[in-house]
């Protein structure tokens, strides 16, 4: 590399807050489906600890050659209600608690994958672990869970709907934290690296290798150097810049595959925030020239900021995927609990903004005595939009308890804090409780 590329990367990690985001070591549990829960569990538990004994510490020693911040390392298994299925347990508890075990031996962040994919309809296992997570994440400290509700190819389970608002209600009644590792999903993919929705799908080889990139304040500062020029400007500056993160995270990972003798999967080009100073996307889009995030022209600087980090980030790596666009997660964002705070964004606007970013409606908090069936519409709208689209959405929801609009829900670290945001009050409890399935749309059928 030249001297000015070395200092170049040097200031983006000093100054603009670059970082890799995290190493997700994915692990199939499938070799470990036993009928006895509690072979089952010890299985899963020895695989775990021993695939994953060294991540930590390659990932810190990663950190310490190079000089590049990585912030989490993380493990993601098969959806446990694949695996728990085979037994005859009437909740899947046990198996969470093993999962969170195994992550504190190894030292690992978080861990995701008490997860089932109900798009098409349930099997076995599929509505006894949906009603084991509230409990589950109640108990446990690092387990991350999701649900998939929805695909472009199958439709919308609205039965999935309705019940996942009923759970989201009583996992938020079980702990404070337990909606905040929760995620309801249409379209998901099989190696997002991201928490909570981090699971390793069945297609995927037997471990693997993520990376989640960042650096949002990386791509504002690079804006500021362009201030006033086209937007044809403005795009190739983003692309540029993802290039620059996407090769840094491909370095990682690959450094990281070769010492954990795991094969090296792919790199997430999402644009994930930090509640920290000088890391936002929401001050990305405002450096565009949006007075503030939410007013209008939001949703189309979103959609240039999305495109030009793709195509940034696919011409510096063969292997990219997971969820690869800019994430808005509310509390997780400096910016856009400003927004929130002074009038300028809510519900509706975000909802718009979903249809262009990843994910979706992401780390909002809302009035803890919001009804089911109005957070049952949330999911249905947010599935609609990816299910028509071809893209991946999600929901994480927090009703916080005891909450009025404008109070502050604080959640520590990464999760940062949230202001509890308005929710339309006319009620969807007769959409919701027609059940069935919206069916997949026209464009669905290519074949």
């Amino acid at each position: 590399m030249e001297t000015n590329q070395i200092l170049e990367t040097i200031r983006m990690i000093e100054e603009e807050n670059l970082d890799i985001r995290t190493i997700t070591m994915g692990i199939s549990l499938l070799d470990c489906i036993d009928s006895d829960s509690e072979k089952a569990c010890e299985k899963i538990y020895q695989k775990i600890t021993t695939k994953a004994k060294n991540l930590v510490q390659v990932g810190q020693a990663i950190e310490s050659e190079y000089g590049i911040p990585i912030i989490n390392k993380r493990i993601s298994v098969t959806p446990i209600a694949i695996i728990a299925a085979a037994s005859d347990d009437t909740d899947y508890v046990k198996y969470a608690k093993t999962l969170d075990r195994a992550a504190k031996e190894v030292g690992v962040d978080f861990i995701g994958g008490f997860s089932a994919l109900v798009e098409k309809g349930y099997q076995k296992g599929d509505k006894i672990l949906i009603d084991s997570i509230p409990q589950a994440l109640a108990e446990t400290d690092f387990v991350c869970s999701s649900v998939n509700i929805g695909s472009t190819k199958a439709g919308i389970n609205m039965d999935a709907v309705r019940h996942m608002g009923e759970i989201i209600k009583e996992t938020a009644a079980a702990s404070e934290l337990g909606c905040a590792k929760l995620v309801v999903f249409a379209n998901a993919v099989e190696d997002n690296p991201f928490m909570a929705g981090a699971f390793h799908g069945v297609g995927e080889a037997d471990c693997v290798i993520n990376v989640g990139v960042s650096g949002p304040g990386v791509v504002k500062r690079a804006l500021e150097k362009v201030k006033g020029e086209p937007f044809d400007v403005v795009a190739e500056v983003v692309k540029q810049t993802a290039f620059k993160i996407t090769r840094m995270g491909q370095l990682v990972g690959r450094a990281a595959s070769e010492r954990l003798d795991v094969p090296f999967g792919i790199v997430d080009l999402s644009l994930a925030p930090t509640p920290a100073v000088g890391d936002s996307v929401a001050h990305v889009l405002e450096e565009m020239g949006l007075e503030t995030v939410g007013t209008h022209g939001t949703t189309a600087a979103l959609a240039l900021l999305n495109d030009a980090v793709k195509k940034g980030g696919v011409m510096a790596c063969n292997h990219v995927g997971g969820l690869s666009g800019a994430f808005i997660p509310v509390s997780e964002d400096a910016g856009m609990i400003d927004a929130v705070n002074n009038g300028s964004l809510n519900i509706e606007k975000l909802e718009a903004m979903t249809a262009i970013c990843s994910v979706g409606l992401d780390m909002i908090a809302i009035p803890g005595d919001t009804p089911a069936a109005s957070i049952s519409a949330m999911i249905a709208d947010e599935a609609a939009i990816g299910v028509i689209n071809h893209k991946t959405t999600a929901v994480r929801i927090i009703p916080a308890a005891g909450s009025k609009i404008g109070d502050t829900v604080e959640f520590g670290g990464l999760l940062g804090r949230a202001p509890v945001m308005k929710v339309n009050p006319a009620g969807s409890a007769d959409f919701v409780a027609r059940g069935g399935r919206i069916p997949a749309p026209i464009h669905s059928f290519k074949n």
